[in-house]
């Protein structure tokens, strides 16, 4: 398993990952920790993510996605539940500045996987400054109304409760408590991460103003408030950024329980269906739900593209997605089954993102995805190639049955076919038998006869080879009706005339047997 990052040598540690892979003959698998400040990153470190992840696929790897801040954690968790034997990470240059400092990746890698080979590649870029940046707004977004109404709501309530407490003689200690308290509420209930810092720079003024002696001025006389109101201010900052932390955390997992949800009932959508078109149909619905983007399929058997589908969400701006350009990258991603169009590199003027449903070497159909030149963060990448697998496991389930449905027919018609040769050997000889036996007796005792029983014999001959003709005629018929090159004349027979023309050609050793009819009349 190798681990996934922005890094400029990234790339060769993939490589060489790759290598080990297919010498140790393993299940190559790249992993990457998205931590709640990856959305944060700059532009040029999301590419070349995106460059490094679209390189683990190039070289065979399932590429993997999971959340959480603990990235060393994480990773040892995730290799001990996919049974990865062998770890494959880059190591940085850059040692710990002091002894208390906190330990590096790698060392908290081996400490959280003691069990687990782990493989550390020298990281080049950090000899270079090269670190992860976060993008920074190039100017400092507003606080909306709302947040500032509520903010002050939530104070104003702490300042009444405090003025309660300060009234019954409850010491400093519980008011301070009340305005942290406010803080934290501050801090969940908006939405902008400011209001926290506000809340925390407001509460202390307030208490200053409000309960330390001078009263109702922003001066204190007791020398221990110097001690106090930083601390104050301290732990109400560290209590909101704590608040807002967890509320992202909070937000980021129910997003990836949705995902997750949204994986299962697509594995269940796909086990109803038992059409390709309900499938594929299903399959888009999905797509349309997790990307909010507009999806178009080109169902595929393996040579060709059929007639594409365009799904469309319900707010979608109507990109055209079934353009010429569109079409050739569909076709190209048929024939090389690699990714293709925008956010690639080959055709890239393309409106969507094009990839195939296929498993093994089978290509069950094309997806395009619009992009409207926001790329899928790689979560969103791992869930849709999830789901792309799912659906080309349902799709081969199908063609599966339906070949093992048309094998079992065709045993099945072989098997009649040669019950029915079997049937017309027999109905043959019975008419041979019949003429090589008059044909025998007029050569032996011609002389011998009188006239009416050599009529009778060549009566009895003639009898035969007409029916004999007519068999072949019969089955001449059937040959061509499988053909449908000939159309049916129907006609009611009287089935008593039917069975007595049998017996009466039937073999003649059926005079040493005893046949009875019964005609069941109704």
């Amino acid at each position: 398993m190798v681990c996934l990052s922005s890094s400029p040598s990234n790339a060769k540690i993939i490589r060489t990952a790759a290598r080990m892979a297919r010498a140790f003959q393993g299940r190559f698998t790249a992993l990457f920790v998205e931590t709640p400040d990856a959305a944060a990153m700059e532009e040029a470190d999301k590419r070349r993510l995106r460059e490094n992840i679209r390189l683990a696929r190039q070289l065979g790897a399932s590429v993997e996605t999971t959340f959480g801040e603990d990235v060393p954690y994480q990773i040892a968790e995730f290799a001990r539940l996919s049974g990865a034997s062998k770890i494959v990470i880059g190591r940085s240059t850059v040692a710990r500045r002091w002894f208390f400092g906190k330990p590096t990746l790698t060392e908290r890698l081996i400490s959280a996987a003691p069990n687990l080979d782990i493989h550390v590649i020298p990281d080049a870029s950090a000899e270079n400054g090269w670190r992860v940046r976060r993008r920074l707004p190039r100017r400092v977004s507003p606080i909306p109304l709302r947040d500032i109404g509520k903010t002050a709501l939530v104070l104003l309530a702490a300042t009444l409760i405090s003025y309660a407490f300060y009234t019954l003689g409850f010491t400093d200690a519980n008011i301070i408590a009340v305005y942290l308290f406010a803080v934290l509420v501050c801090s969940v209930i908006t939405t902008s991460p400011l209001c926290g810092l506000l809340a925390s720079v407001v509460s202390v003024l307030v208490f200053n103003f409000f309960f330390t002696v001078p009263r109702f001025t922003f001066r204190f006389s007791a020398p221990d408030y110097l001690v106090t109101m930083p601390i104050m201010f301290m732990v109400a900052l560290l209590t909101g950024s704590l608040a807002t932390r967890l509320k992202d955390n909070v937000e980021q997992s129910a997003q990836a329980a949705f995902r997750t949800q949204l994986l299962f009932e697509t594995n269940q959508l796909l086990q109803k269906e038992h059409d390709e078109s309900a499938i594929l149909k299903a399959m888009a619905g999905q797509l349309t739900k997790l990307l909010e983007r507009d999806i178009v399929i080109y169902p595929s058997n393996g040579k060709e593209l059929s007639a594409p589908s365009v799904y469309r969400r319900l707010d979608s701006g109507g990109y055209d997605l079934t353009t010429e350009t569109e079409r050739a990258a569909a076709d190209w991603v048929l024939r090389n089954s690699r990714h293709a169009g925008a956010t690639t590199d080959t055709l890239s003027g393309a409106k969507g993102l094009y990839l195939a449903i296929r498993t093994g070497g089978k290509v069950y159909g094309i997806v395009g995805i619009a992009m409207e030149g926001v790329p899928l963060d790689p979560f969103e990448n791992s869930v849709l190639l999830s789901i792309l697998g799912e659906c080309a496991l349902a799709l081969e389930g199908i063609r599966s049955a339906r070949e093992k449905e048309e094998a079992a027919v065709l045993a099945k018609n072989e098997q009649l076919r040669a019950n029915l040769l079997r049937a017309i050997s027999h109905d043959l000889r019975t008419p041979l038998t019949s003429i090589s036996g008059s044909a025998g007796n007029l050569l032996a005792n011609y002389e011998k006869m009188d006239r009416t029983d050599r009529v009778r014999a060549f009566t009895d001959i003639y009898d035969d080879a007409q029916w004999l003709i007519n068999l072949v005629e019969n089955l001449l018929a059937i040959t061509r009706i499988e053909g449908g090159r000939v159309s049916l004349n129907q006609s009611v027979e009287l089935i008593d005339e039917v069975v007595a023309e049998t017996l009466r050609h039937i073999d003649r050793k059926s005079a040493e047997h005893i046949i009875r009819y019964d005609s069941a009349r109704t």
